[in-house]
């Protein structure tokens, strides 16, 4: 299964941190039956860093439905890479039609 976020096809959206994979790439945090992105993130170990965010509790604030998971794995890629494509959603993300509260607060 895979979501398209932006100009990219992530593998997800799972429901569970467990369905993920302790590999490199850049993730979507979704909201409820919409999948509304309330997050974007990379990391070289994606399961332990969406295990372990620091911004758990604001993603909890920021959706009252179930939240899920979305990756883009990214084995070819190093940090500054990852990044590129992080910031690239991000900014399409940006410019959609969307609720933009909780990337302002991230600002």
């Amino acid at each position: 299964m895979s979501i398209k976020i932006g100009d990219y096809y992530f593998e997800g959206p799972y429901y569970s941190e467990a369905s993920l994979e302790n590999r490199s790439g850049v993730y979507a945090i979704l909201c409820g039956n919409s999948n509304r992105v309330i997050d974007i993130g990379e990391s070289a170990k994606v399961k332990s860093r969406i295990e372990d965010h620091d911004r758990k509790d604001c993603w909890k604030r920021n959706c009252s439905e179930t939240i899920k998971y979305a990756v883009l794995y990214t084995p070819d890629k190093q940090q500054a890479g990852r990044k590129l494509s992080r910031n690239y959603v991000m900014n399409m993300i940006l410019h959609a039609e969307i609720d933009r509260s909780f990337f302002d607060e991230m600002i």
